[in-house]
């Protein structure tokens, strides 16, 4: 299946095996899938350190850094050859509570080792004089690994209203939980929080999340722009290729 719908479909949370212990395929790899799927663009989210990294901690702040790095630059390497544009961000884990963060990139987190140690306000402070946003990642998750819910409606600039992973027409219906996005989407509009929207992919195998902006994003820093001001048309949320759900 290709996505053929109108305007500019991006990927806005997607793992990759050089930074994720839980991912299942490289950047190169997930980039050709994407490519082929028809996506305009990709933002890599890779587990930080405190999440379910695959790089080793043990390292210094620098060559955790780079290796961090590298399942981003190996899908950009891979999309700049096939067309399509691939972004940095990467997904922060607090034993529970997941944020992805759009808008910094290597240098920033090389400049900046104190991110490492952050509590969630201290991140939002860092990430916000960086000139980047945080949004909660599927917030209303139930999983072995999360403790409780912890919702963050006056720090996090947006909310992931729809993961892929929850809802996607190629899960298994018992593993479906629709309703986690449900929650999801309504918390975000109980606050008046952007919506976004993401796959949560690990793998080649397509989950068909994603935004869809009018017009081609020029870099991340249009993205989070586009995102704090709705700009996006619709969000996918893995029922097919062609249904979405309004933000």
């Amino acid at each position: 299946m290709k996505y053929i719908g109108k305007g500019y479909l991006y990927e806005t949370h997607l793992h990759t095996s050089e930074g994720s212990a839980c991912a299942g395929s490289t950047g190169a790899e997930i980039a050709a899938a994407y490519a082929a799927a028809g996506y305009t663009g990709i933002i890599i989210t890779n587990h930080f350190f405190y999440g379910n990294t695959a790089v080793d901690r043990t390292l210094s702040w620098r060559e955790w850094v780079e290796g961090f790095c590298k399942g981003y630059e190996n899908a950009k390497a891979e999309g700049d050859k096939l067309g399509l544009q691939v972004f940095f961000g990467w997904e922060s884990g607090y034993g529970g509570p997941e944020f992805l963060v759009y808008g910094l990139g290597k240098e920033w987190l090389l400049q900046h080792p104190q991110i490492r140690d952050a509590s969630v306000a201290e991140q939002l402070q860092l990430v916000h004089a960086g000139g980047g946003i945080v949004v909660q990642a599927h917030p209303f998750r139930k999983a072995w690994y999360i403790k409780k819910i912890e919702l963050f409606p006056e720090e996090v600039d947006g909310v992931e209203g729809y993961n892929a992973s929850h809802s996607s027409f190629t899960k298994k219906e018992e593993d479906r939980h629709v309703q986690w996005n449900d929650q999801a989407a309504a918390y975000a509009r109980e606050h008046h929080l952007p919506l976004t929207s993401g796959s949560d992919q690990h793998n080649t195998e397509m989950l068909w999340g994603g935004m869809v902006f009018p017009e081609k994003l020029k870099d991340i820093h249009d993205f989070t722009e586009a995102v704090l001001s709705n700009r996006a048309i619709c969000l996918l949320d893995g029922v097919n290729s062609q249904e979405v759900v309004s933000g």
